[in-house]
């Protein structure tokens, strides 16, 4: 019997990730439980279990009387010609240890222990169940949709099962029973029918972790993702950063071919990303986080965190993008409020020359202003009519 319960401890710390000394103490408390069942009290009794052998004893401590006429309780006193079959020297007044044999409780009893060592397993492995996926919160992780519940669905991750509910999903995707997904575990509340894990589709963090997995010197920390804004299901843009002059934190994350973005892209269902490299100068960030919009130049006022920006005449509807997306994404990633205009609007509105009139010195040869870029190559890239504007200037200046 002892053979068997040390294989069935084993089995459970194996498969359940039930520690054996969890195990020992809930079969030490079930025998107590067995105990107080059959006798009523358990002050003067002691359990005992070895856990190499995973050998049982339980003993009681017994006050010697003389005959049976002294016995206030049974429970603990026993009389000296009893004593004396476990101890030949005992006396009246001594107190002396004896075994209990548990094969004698009745069915109650035994029925009793045996609840609270199932009870006992249950709570173990609803605890393991939680630590292990309390430790992955704010991670991403692979669990295949089980059913659905109403507008949410069951995820499960293996050993428990997410909710992922109407607010966490992508509106425009379909989710469909048996296909495994890739979610953003929120947080895991423990609870009597064990753990309730949340998960999420639409966390801006479930892009970040899934480009971690991807990109080796994210993982390294030669790249740092510095920003993320998103709109699940349709656009997201991502600011990155490389701690290493010469490893392009851009190209990283597109890898080969694209095959990094693409995976990415893949797992998020076709989302579009929009990846570009972090600059400490503002005005270098909006740029970049306007893309693919070309820009002619970029006003960044660091205190009001508010940005001007001009772009080429065919550029305005695609610095602001579809319902305002690009521009409204660019404002979030940089933190800045960004007023874009075309050239046509800047000139009507005099923003044009303000914004041009201090980036040439005195001998018209252009200098950067801090906080401040053209993003266009300068004159070079301006549209025919623009540069010769700005050659008029030049002139003017001189």
């Amino acid at each position: 019997m002892n053979t068997e319960l040390k294989e069935a401890m084993e089995l459970l710390e194996k498969e359940k990730g039930i520690s054996k000394e969890s195990l020992i103490e809930s079969i030490e408390l079930s025998l107590m439980q067995a105990c107080k069942t059959n006798f009523g009290k358990t002050e003067n009794i002691s359990i005992h279990v070895d856990p190499e052998t995973c050998e049982f004893s339980v003993t009681a401590e017994k006050e010697v009387v003389e005959t049976e006429d002294d016995i206030v309780d049974k429970t603990q006193q026993l009389t000296v010609a009893e004593a004396r079959k476990t101890d030949p020297t005992a006396e009246a007044g001594d107190i002396i240890t004896i075994d209990i044999n548990s094969k004698s409780f009745g069915r109650i009893a035994t029925q009793n222990a045996k609840n609270v060592i199932l009870q006992r397993i249950r709570e173990e492995e609803r605890n393991v169940v939680f630590n292990q996926y309390n430790s992955k919160i704010r991670q991403v992780v692979s669990g295949v949709v089980s059913r659905q519940q109403g507008k949410s669905f069951s995820i499960n991750l293996g050993k428990a099962d997410a909710l992922l509910s109407e607010n966490e999903q992508v509106k425009s995707e379909k989710i469909a029973p048996t296909e495994r997904i890739k979610v953003y575990v929120l947080d895991v509340k423990n609870n009597s029918k064990g753990p309730k894990i949340l998960v999420s589709r639409t966390h801006p963090e479930l892009v970040k972790k899934l480009f971690e997995e991807e990109v080796t010197e994210i993982r390294e920390g030669i790249v740092e993702i510095k920003g993320i804004s998103r709109e699940p299901g349709s656009r997201t843009k991502m600011a990155v950063y490389s701690n290493n002059p010469d490893v392009d934190a851009v190209g990283a994350c597109v890898g080969m071919n694209g095959s990094r973005v693409t995976a990415v892209v893949n797992e998020l269902r076709g989302e579009k990303i929009d990846i570009i490299a972090w600059d400490e100068n503002p005005a270098i960030l909006i740029e970049n986080a306007l893309s693919p919009a070309k820009v002619v130049t970029v006003e960044a006022n660091p205190e009001e965190h508010a940005a001007k920006v001009i772009v080429p005449d065919s550029q305005l509807s695609l610095a602001i993008g579809k319902e305002g997306q690009n521009a409204r994404l660019a404002a979030r990633l940089t933190g800045y409020k960004i007023d874009i205009k075309s050239e046509t609007q800047a000139r009507a509105a005099g923003d044009f020359d303000h914004m041009f009139q201090d980036d040439f010195d005195e001998n018209g040869e252009y200098y950067e202003k801090s906080g401040e870029i053209n993003g266009r190559d300068l004159i070079e890239d301006i549209e025919e009519e623009t540069a010769a504007d700005l050659s008029g200037l030049q002139n003017s200046e001189k």
